[in-house]
């Protein structure tokens, strides 16, 4: 007995509700929460796989960034591959890709390896998560269904940071640094396995186009970037040939999308959705909250675990205050934003955010997790919080209906390229620091040589956590200067919530 999605091969008619659709929703909503989790879940893990697999302070950053920057560079070209080359099997390909991926970071001798496969992991994300979004839009035609379903998909993204937090403390502390990896292969293998009955394919309509140049040049570009902090951390400084070769072909890369975006006919990112004062304003915000935000839980990681001793679990407990704190003001500040309007709450949000980073600017050897660390997480999670809440209406509303895809998106997008590009650029301000306070200075030996070192990590963080603050300020001024909205959510067409790190 064939099923509406097998027969002729033909998609079932979209205005037909999906008798399994609150299943699909858990199945895309669980493939998702794989995603978010992963990133919180390698943070913790980083200390101890930087120990285990030797690798190099310069480097290290690459365990977040590889995975970043392939997410953030490949998911406008897999959200338009997954609605035309059907959304279901999309998603299974991604699944499976994602647990292999997982596994070969399992299994990584070295951090070249392990790199590679993380660079594999947000590859097929680009793939599963809009994949999975779009199956939720299509799967949901009545407007209150529609809404409760992206209600209860939030709440699993919304809870996904946290529960990679703990379960990523358990895991290095108790199984290893590994299992981290090795946790997504039963997840993704039985969320593919659940998409055949619960889950009916769906597809696009019209020709299918799509723009590999573009895709080519802007990751091209963005790991070029990548590649050539590392070099100035690793290889001589900023002006050393390599670097300078690096950073050059990166500004040539990107100027290059940009040409190709103006002139080809079907475009990864239609410069009409990014040019637009408002959006453009909301993106770039995003762009350099991702990069201060994902910075700040690079070096607040190694504080906790290296400064403070804490244990891998005790640093997953320890930043749970952000996650709460995010969860919370979005979804309890709804009301806040119908009282003071969508600027002036990202406005002021993102405010907050930049004084709970300099707050660490205060760091020196008697520094606490209760006097520095949980009053940074209280305000930065309640100002990227507030953002979080009004960006997304700012950014997606008014937009034409043939580039709300592609805008939904491009606001994921730009905050994966601030996550990329933010611990490449302070990873390397941070080593810079530490060796030039270290290199004047000669240790006695012993003790006073690891108390010197712990010296010079904490001033290491401290340039860190300025440029992290100088960049989340920076985000108040571009939303300052170039939002100039006052509707309200009333005002806003609704739209899908984008899954977010």
């Amino acid at each position: 007995m064939s099923t509406p999605a097998r027969t002729a091969g033909k998609v079932p008619d979209a205005d037909v509700p999906d008798p399994r659709r609150w299943m699909a929703l858990i199945v895309a909503s669980v493939a998702t929460l794989m995603v978010v989790l992963d990133v919180s879940i390698v943070n913790i893990a980083l200390p101890q796989a930087q120990s285990d697999l030797a690798m190099g302070d310069a480097n290290r950053q690459w365990m977040i960034t590889a995975y970043a920057l392939a997410f953030g560079g490949l998911l406008l070209l897999g959200g338009r591959i997954a609605d035309f080359a059907g959304r279901k099997r999309i998603l299974v390909i991604g699944l499976l890709g994602f647990a292999a991926a997982s596994m070969l970071g399992g299994l990584a001798p070295d951090p070249g390896t392990l790199f590679t496969a993380r660079a594999l992991q947000g590859a097929f994300a680009a793939l599963l998560a809009p994949a999975a979004l779009s199956l939720i839009t299509v799967a949901f035609t009545d407007p209150n269904e529609r809404a409760k379903a992206f209600g209860i998909f939030g709440a699993f993204q919304g809870g996904g940071g946290a529960v990679g937090l703990l379960l990523g403390g358990v895991l290095t502390e108790y199984a290893g640094w590994r299992w981290c990896m090795y946790v997504n292969v039963p997840i993704a293998l039985t969320v593919a396995l659940a998409t055949r009955p619960f889950v009916r394919e769906s597809r696009a309509a019209g020709n299918r186009h799509y723009d590999l140049p573009g895709t080519l040049l802007v990751t091209g570009g963005l790991v070029a970037l990548v590649y050539g902090f590392t070099q100035a951390a690793d290889g001589g400084g900023w002006t050393a040939p390599a670097t300078v070769i690096l950073l050059a072909a990166a500004v040539l890369l990107l100027t290059a999308f940009v040409l190709v975006e103006r002139r080809t006919a079907h475009p990864l990112l239609p410069l009409r959705v990014v040019m637009e004062r408002n959006r453009a304003g909301v993106f770039l915000a995003n762009l350099l909250i991702g990069a201060g935000m994902f910075g700040m839980n690079l070096f607040m990681t190694y504080f906790l675990q290296v400064n403070l001793h804490y244990t891998p679990l005790q640093a997953g407990i320890a930043f749970l205050p952000f996650s709460a704190g995010i969860i919370a003001t979005t979804t309890l500040g709804a009301p806040l934003v119908t009282r003071f309007g969508l600027k002036p709450l990202m406005v002021a949000g993102t405010a907050l955010a930049t004084a709970g980073l300099l707050w660490l600017t205060r760091l020196d050897s008697v520094s606490g997790y209760t006097g520095e660390v949980l009053p940074t997480q209280i305000l930065v999670s309640v100002g990227v919080g507030l953002f979080f809440l009004a960006g997304p209406n700012v950014a997606l509303s008014g937009v034409d209906p043939r580039d709300a895809g592609v805008a939904s998106a491009a606001l994921t997008t730009s905050q994966q390229i601030g996550a990329a590009l933010g611990p490449a650029l302070l990873n390397t301000l941070y080593l810079a620091a530490v060796t030039g306070y270290l290199d004047p200075r000669t240790p006695a030996g012993g003790e006073a040589s690891r108390a010197l070192q712990l010296q010079g990590f904490l001033h290491g963080y401290r340039i860190a956590f300025i440029v992290a603050g100088a960049l989340l300020a920076a985000a108040v001024l571009a939303l300052a200067v170039l939002v100039k909205t006052s509707k309200t959510p009333a005002d806003a067409q609704p739209t899908a919530p984008v899954p977010t790190h």
